[in-house]
């Protein structure tokens, strides 16, 4: 392969940041404090990009910090002040979608590396021409576009790098932009703080036609006819509460959207000179990141090396994490109505993520476990490490608890096994819980576990 292919990874704090070199990101993105679309969900400040940045850098890694508001007047000028301490702190590049910012800051800080944000809906070869000339190196191009597009970008202007989103959540609108969580719930999409309304259960109401006549009137976009009368959604939790809708011939709005996985296509993206491979995630566990980078840096190293990847085991490894069942959306194909999944609103998986290992006692082989979700003695369980999985089973349960009051607490480290502050257990249970169980051996600070469902 030509090009150095790029798995890049998201990262909202520095938790996640961590596990997402310690799992072989050879990128991460973060978001920048009140100027990106992620802002309310962004743990980071300007204190702790510095400390992300010096992290990833330690590790000769990159690190892009994500700007892509479009401002309105009031932010241009915080923007522009905020941008300066931003660019102090010397991150690779910065992910960009406002015109009229960016050519404020590159009249202001010529030498920036800016990348195109996937906001800014690059679907064209001219497009991309047009950003060339003012200087931007990378466009993450557009998720509404086919492979077969991507490589006409390429092949009409070679000098700009690409970059593509190959996994996660997709979601009605284009390119993101969707107001229905805003209208139905007020929590805004674009803020991160999404209640995924679209993926609602909902029943249409129809006036003045019988379902018969209905059936021959829609159909394919092809055929379609306009419909004249009022339709009305009821969503499952609001009985009641009639909406009326509109649907034109490219159909009703509202939809259950399958989740894109490019696992299968990475050699046709490397064709395409895609040289970033970009994962989105929102609010999701370092679980479903581990599993997600796992499987695409195996499959990127192959291509790098002219080689085949077993698809099938990194397709068990992705179906191992939450997903609304996975296509490759536009990369191949319009998906048309195999976009949606109909069969229930609700995700899938193989796997339950249990816990974070967060010490071993090596005298005793136990292991601190931050608990995340139920197991019992005797669970069959897999540890997931950077260097793939192992398997184990519990055989003991050991609670962390505060309920001998006869003594001394006062050199008391919760990292260290101490058996009179523990009792034996035979389940442990939800988030925010803690317990010691038996390891083998120390797999190190970024270990997690997980068992079949």
């Amino acid at each position: 392969m030509k090009q150095k292919l790029e798995l890049l990874l998201p990262a909202w704090d520095m938790e996640k940041l961590k596990f997402a070199f310690a799992y072989w990101a050879d990128a991460v993105y973060v978001w920048a404090p009140m100027f990106s679309l992620r802002a309310r969900t962004n743990a980071f400040t300007m204190e702790t990009l510095k400390e992300a940045v010096d992290y990833a850098h330690n590790l000769w890694k990159k690190i892009y910090f994500t700007a892509n508001i479009y401002a309105h007047n009031v932010k241009i000028k915080p923007f522009l002040a905020q941008f300066k301490k931003m660019y102090e702190l010397n991150p690779d590049a910065f992910i960009m979608a406002d015109p009229g910012l960016i050519y404020l800051v590159k009249k202001d800080f010529p030498d920036i590396i800016i990348h195109l944000s996937v906001q800014a809906n690059n679907t064209n070869w001219a497009q991309a021409k047009f950003w060339q000339e003012i200087w931007i190196k990378r466009i993450i191009l557009s998720r509404e576009i086919s492979i077969k597009e991507m490589k006409e970008i390429h092949e009409n202007v070679p000098e700009m790098e690409l970059e593509a989103f190959v996994h996660g959540a997709i979601c009605m609108a284009y390119s993101w932009r969707c107001l229905i969580s805003n209208y139905l719930s007020n929590r805004d999409p674009n803020q991160w703080t999404c209640s995924h309304s679209c993926r609602w259960e909902f029943k249409v109401f129809k006036d003045n036609k019988t379902e018969a006549e209905l059936e021959t009137v829609t159909g394919r976009p092809e055929n379609y006819e306009e419909l004249t009368w009022n339709f009305y959604l009821e969503e499952k939790e609001r009985l009641w509460e009639l909406m009326e809708i509109d649907e034109d011939q490219y159909w009703t709005y509202l939809m259950n959207s399958r989740d894109l996985c490019a696992i299968d296509y990475i050699p046709e993206l490397a064709e395409a000179w895609i040289i970033s491979f970009k994962v989105e995630w929102r609010n999701k566990t370092v679980n479903y990141l581990a599993s997600v980078w796992l499987a695409y840096k195996e499959a990127l190293n192959a291509v790098e090396k002219w080689e085949k990847y077993d698809i099938e085991k990194l397709a068990w490894e992705l179906f191992s994490i939450a997903n609304r069942w996975y296509i490759p959306w536009f990369l191949a194909w319009n998906p048309w109505v195999n976009a949606q999944f109909y069969e229930r609103n609700w995700w899938f998986q193989t796997k339950i993520f249990l816990w974070i290992i967060r010490n071993f006692d090596k005298k005793n082989h136990l292991a601190r476990i931050e608990v995340k979700n139920k197991f019992d003695l005797w669970d069959k369980i897999e540890i997931l490490t950077p260097e793939w999985t192992f398997k184990s089973e519990i055989k003991t349960i050991k609670k962390i608890t505060t309920a001998n009051n006869s003594i001394d607490r006062a050199g008391f480290r919760p990292e260290i096994y101490d058996e009179r502050l523990s009792e034996e257990a035979s389940s442990a249970h939800w988030w925010g819980y803690e317990v010691w169980i038996n390891i083998e051996k120390d797999y190190g600070e970024f270990a997690l576990i997980r068992k079949d469902v």
